[in-house]
């Protein structure tokens, strides 16, 4: 699906959930959502904050965060913890099932996409339970932090001798 067709759904959802819950319809509501479906990466509040002040476009942290309860609450985003004390966030609507590679040591975000895993966890059955969606995080080094890691491994080595 094209970005302008998910662009007008998402809009269209929220406005229907601002609606029954009689919230205000407010530009910076809208701006923000737009924002977030612009881009399919992970992204903090305060990256969200600085990408809103870099398209000129001033919101106040306080809007910023009370648009996202919104956003979360109306399924239009997920948010993860990922072993940090740092709150990431994606867009959830037309965002294919993907699995997160998480660096330990630099904390970098990568997505996995693994048909046969995401088969074997759609068709499990799970009883007095339907799942609407999942998230799997695996931690580890990405391979940068591994080659330093193992750099320095050899160099303690070579320094002990």
């Amino acid at each position: 699906m094209d970005n302008d067709k998910v662009l007008e759904i998402v809009n269209q959802k929220f406005t229907e959930y601002l609606t029954e819950n009689k919230c205000r319809k407010t530009p910076e509501r809208y701006a923000i959502l737009n924002l977030i479906y612009s881009d399919h990466r992970h992204f903090d509040m305060d990256s969200l904050y600085k990408a809103m002040t870099e398209q000129n476009f001033r919101v106040s942290r306080a809007t910023l965060y009370n648009t996202m309860q919104l956003l979360l609450e109306c399924n239009l985003v997920l948010k993860h913890q990922f072993g940090q004390n740092l709150s990431f966030y994606e867009r959830a609507y037309n965002n294919d099932m993907h699995h997160h590679l998480i660096c330990t040591n630099c904390h970098s975000i990568r997505e996995y996409k693994n048909a046969e895993l995401k088969s074997i966890i759609q068709n499990r059955k799970i009883k007095n339970f339907t799942p609407s969606h999942y998230s799997l995080y695996v931690f580890g080094f990405c391979s940068t932090c591994a080659r330093r890691l193992k750099v320095k491994n050899k160099q303690l080595k070579v320094n002990k001798v």
